[in-house]
């Protein structure tokens, strides 16, 4: 390989590992000004499952060390989720020199529509499905049995749900991308809604616990949010091709 290709190599690795310290600097200053807090975040995500345990239940910690590292576990995962808008920056300022003129003007709306749309998906957990999930499962909960879930455990199961209906609120974004570059058309689409309803239960089924409730809170939004993306691709359809003038530009 000659020494004038190895130039650009280098200098994107150079850029992507600058891009890379940014987003790391991001997390950890984050981190740092919240560790304080970090039993406080604890109590602040558990509070939906505190709030329906019946009178004198609590939560329980069956591994020593788990009362220490899980708050901490859930502070670095709450600073790379607040982190975010600067990560997805650093993305962009990668990524755009590479992009046509008219690639640039659409992907910066989507990544701040996707970030919006990732952060209501997980509100949309936190202020609604969790307590209509916990609130079932305490009433169904068999006579004699006392419940008492284990710190990590709870940890992992919300975040399991976080990320599900996070990802399944950025379809709008995805339908956006499909029809922008002609994979696809609205019309297709609309001619396609049975089985994307279909497949909306599908993939709650394996993105949410094995449980039909929660499969239910995700599969409907995600229907809904099919229809939003389908009205507003409309609007992109064909422009992921070239310009004719961008087109001339990459040819000279």
């Amino acid at each position: 390989m000659a020494v004038e290709d190895t130039q650009p190599l280098i200098s994107h690795l150079i850029e992507l590992r600058k891009r890379l310290l940014y987003c790391i600097a991001a997390v950890f200053v984050i981190f740092m000004a919240l560790i304080y807090f970090a039993n406080d975040i604890y109590h602040l995500v558990a509070s939906p499952l505190i709030s329906q345990l019946p009178t004198g239940a609590s939560m329980i910690a069956t591994d020593v060390a788990s009362p220490f590292f899980t708050p901490i576990k859930l502070t670095i995962i709450v600073s790379v989720f607040l982190a975010v808008p600067v990560i997805l920056y650093q993305v962009w300022a990668f990524v755009a020199p590479a992009l046509y003129r008219h690639e640039r003007k659409l992907v910066m709306p989507l990544l701040f529509s996707s970030t919006m749309l990732f952060y209501v998906g997980v509100a949309f957990a936190y202020f609604v499905v969790f307590p209509l999930a916990f609130g079932f499962f305490a009433k169904t909960a068999p006579q004699g049995v006392t419940i008492a879930t284990d710190i990590k455990n709870y940890l992992d199961f919300v975040m399991t749900l976080f990320m599900a209906f996070g990802v399944a609120f950025e379809v709008p974004v995805a339908i956006v991308l499909l029809c922008w570059t002609g994979i696809t058309t609205p019309e297709d689409l609309k001619k396609k809604r049975p089985y994307i309803l279909v497949g909306a239960f599908v993939v709650g089924m394996l993105l949410t616990p094995p449980d039909v409730f929660s499969q239910t809170l995700l599969a409907i939004p995600m229907y809904c949010l099919f229809e939003v993306g389908v009205f507003f691709s409309r609007y992109y359809v064909g422009k992921g091709r070239w310009t004719q003038d961008e087109k001339q530009d990459t040819d000279s």
